[in-house]
């Protein structure tokens, strides 16, 4: 008997020069699944591999809507097992972003459509962000009871201002593509049609650039990846104090039933 190969969920490319770098679970808009995280980090192995200007962008309508919830509900029949269930998730979300902070080349976020909690991370390590018209980006942690983590508060601030970005999380507003344009998360507002040329261009033409300058640039722009590491590694320890509350299993259980009704 023959089994099918589960699918890669992150796709890479090496193209002209460039590394791309695709989310590949468009079936349920690329939330993150541990089986998303082992492929996106042997997908931005071979990039390093490769070196040069990175691309990542999702497939499908959403970049991604951050950890899926029925992933954490799968394992909360106890509090240790969805502990540990978590305690694995945000510290290979964490292992990520740090790859991404130390990529030997300009790493370019395409974001395609809507991203949301902690999958914010992988726009917030980004050098630059362009962002189609129809995206939008909301935290969701207060919704769900959640921690911030993705670098909601270890990166979040460094591009808007501490006291804009504890706002946005305490409200869990939905902002839209020329919000986050205005407020300096986005750094191109784009059609849909233009998202992936634009990206491709700024990645050809950020082909020979120096990637020590840009490795330096960003820990003294306060990227520094031992101080990156701690405050992420702060955001873990908080997410794993609150996912193992009663009050988080039910806000979980209202929000996936709530789907599944939309659905």
């Amino acid at each position: 008997m023959t089994h099918a190969r589960p699918p890669v969920l992150a796709l890479f490319e090496h193209r002209d020069g460039v590394n791309y770098v695709t989310l590949n679970r468009p079936s349920r808009g690329n939330a993150i699944i541990p089986a998303l995280l082992d492929d996106l980090a042997a997908a931005l192995a071979e990039a390093a591999k490769s070196g040069g200007p990175l691309v990542l962008t999702g497939q499908g309508r959403a970049f991604s809507t951050g950890g899926d919830i029925a992933g954490f509900l799968d394992h909360a029949g106890d509090s240790q097992t969805l502990r540990q269930y978590a305690s694995e998730m945000v510290g290979a979300l964490n292992d990520i972003l740090l790859t991404l902070r130390d990529h030997p080349g300009t790493v370019i976020a395409a974001v395609n459509g809507p991203v949301t909690g902690g999958s914010m991370g992988f726009v917030l390590a980004a050098d630059r962000v362009l962002i189609c018209e129809h995206a939008f980006a909301q935290p969701y942690y207060a919704s769900i009871g959640f921690a911030p983590d993705g670098g909601w508060t270890a990166l979040l601030p460094l591009r808007i201002g501490a006291a804009r970005a504890a706002g946005w999380i305490a409200s869990d507003a939905r902002l839209d593509a020329k919000q986050l344009h205005r407020i300096g998360l986005a750094d191109r507002l784009l059609p849909p049609a233009d998202l992936m040329p634009a990206a491709c261009a700024e990645a050809g033409a950020a082909r020979w650039l120096d990637p020590e300058v840009i490795l330096q640039a960003r820990r003294d722009c306060g990227l520094d990846p031992v101080r990156l590491a701690e405050g992420l590694e702060a955001e873990r320890q908080a997410f794993l104090r609150h996912v193992i509350r009663p009050e988080t299993r039910d806000r979980m259980t209202t929000f996936v039933e709530s789907g599944r009704k939309a659905g």
